[in-house]
This record gives C-alpha cells, structure tokens and sequence, in this order.
C-alpha cells in the first residue's frame, strides 16, 4: 500500500468516530513493532518521527528505514513529522517526503505561531499532504522540550477558532488535560472544552499525551471529535521491559537480536492494544478498496 496523506486518514476517522494511532519509532525495532502491528489488525497508521530520534539517529535515515520496512507492508502508512519548532526543519521533512508535518509554535507568541504554521500549511497543502499546528500548551516532556505543569493552559475555544481561522491548519493539537509522559495520578480530560472546541472549528483534533490515559476518557474523546492520539513513553516502557525480561531471565544473553527482538514484541503488543482501543481496527480496508484516493 502506499503511503497516504495525514489529512486523508484523519479526516476519514474524524467523520467515521474512530482514531488513527501516531506512534513514535525510535530505531528499526521500533518501526517493525509498528508496522507489523498495523498490518496484524489491517488499521492504517502514522508513525511519528520526533525530535529526539531525530538528533539520536537523523531525518533523513529515519525516514528511509520506514520506507524500507513498509515496502511489504498492506496497510495505509502516513510517517509524521512530530513537534518540530524550526520551520526549515518541516520544509527538510516534506522534501523527504513526509506525508505530514507537525510545526509546533505553542511556545511563541500567538502571532508568531499563526504565521509560521500558515506557511507550512501552504506548503503541506501544494503538496498534497497533512499539516498539524498546536495551540495551547501540554504540559510534560516530550523528545527534550519540556512544558512546567504550571505553564501548562486549557486551550480556550477562542483562541482555537482564531488559529484555525488564521492558519487553515488540517487538524489541530490542543491542551485539554494530557501531559507527555507517565501520569502521577490519573488525568481528567475537559472533555466540555474539547466539545465545544470540536463544534466550533469543525477539523480533526489530535490529543497530544496518550499515554496512561484510562481507556474509557480516550473513547469519550474519540466520540467528541479527537482523530490523532499521539502514542510514545507507553511504547518506549513496553519496548524496554522487554528488553529487561531477556536479561532477567539469561543475564548472559548477549545477542541483540534475542533482546531487541523481545523489546519488538513487546511494543507490537502494546500498539495492538492501542489500535484496537481506538477503533481503527479494520479500518484499511476503506483506503485500500477506494484507490481513488491520492496516495503518495
């Protein structure tokens, strides 16, 4: 199958009332337990491309390990540029050939965020694929940027309108109680802002933080208008315990291939759980029966 705008698969589980999982890959592993999860539950996905892995391994080679392994791969892929703060950087991803590109500007200025996003989203748009812009800030640390708890704000529906208004951003992060990372205590999402959020600007809407969140607040949020659950410290701790149960079991066991390949199926696991979570299971079949659909 080839790969497939961000705008095309959200905007189809936006109106259907399901979620495209985007989960985060780290190295080849990590992009195997994705792909062969996706493929196991024939659900289209996005994996997430992050900043960490980014100055850790490179864009360019991240993306062209996904392209290789996706190569067999049946299902719709759509790989994401996620938080990305430098413009230059999302042009870099779309010239790869990304068919979605983040540029996070929470932290700027409303002006500043507006305008940059406006023009990645020109961009995005003459090329066909998905754009994400964020408003609002999320509290917690994610690929080194971190977020204090009391800098953290609800995005205000106001405030939501005036940015989609100003960017015509494809679909949209806000900050309605998540976090990145492993919850303390467990979270409680506003799921009245996110409503009204949802009814007035009327775009996909990704919930940044998806993590630990209780299964029955990410299916209310699907129902209110979330299409994009960021999904990355639940695979990294799955991939790891897998890891760490290899050796547990045989400290001498050196061969990478026995314990990343447990880390493998352990993060599989988890991203199966999360796919069949959030509705997308079966859901290739739409893109895959309707070629009609631009495909990248």
């Amino acid at each position: 199958m080839p790969f497939i705008s961000g705008k095309v698969l959200l905007d189809h589980a936006y109106e259907n009332k399901y979620a495209i999982g985007a989960f985060s890959a780290h190295n080849a592993e990590t992009i195997q337990a994705i792909l062969w999860a996706a493929e196991e539950e024939q659900a289209p996905i996005m994996i997430q491309v992050g900043q960490r892995v980014i100055h850790h391994i490179g864009l360019e080679q991240m993306t062209k390990m996904i392209e290789v392994f996706a190569k067999d791969i049946t299902v719709p892929v759509c790989i994401h540029l996620d938080h990305s703060r430098e413009y230059n950087q999302t042009m870099q991803a779309m010239q790869l050939g990304f068919q979605s590109v983040m540029f996070d500007g929470s932290s700027l200025s409303f002006e500043e965020n507006t305008t940059t996003t406006k023009k990645v989203v020109e961009a995005a748009r003459a090329l066909g694929i998905g754009s994400e812009g964020e408003i609002g800030k999320i509290g917690g640390t994610e690929d080194d940027i971190t977020v204090a708890e009391e800098d953290a704000m609800i995005t205000s529906v106001e405030e939501a309108v005036s940015f989609v208004e100003a960017t015509d951003v494809d679909y949209l992060a806000v900050s309605i109680g998540t976090a990145h990372g492993i919850y303390k205590n467990p979270p409680k999402l506003a799921f009245e802002r996110l409503n009204d959020i949802s009814q007035a600007v009327k775009k996909p809407i990704v919930l940044h933080g998806g993590s630990d969140v209780p299964n029955d607040q990410i299916e209310k949020a699907i129902s209110l208008g979330i299409a994009k659950i960021n999904v990355d410290t639940e695979l990294r701790q799955a991939f790891t315990q897998g890891m760490l149960d290899v050796l547990q079991k045989d400290p001498n066991e050196y061969h990478l291939a026995v314990s990343l390949g447990q880390g493998r199926e352990f993060m599989k696991a988890k991203v199966q759980e999360k796919i069949r979570l959030f509705g997308s299971v079966n859901k290739a079949k739409h893109f895959i029966e309707n070629q009609n659909i631009v495909m990248l």
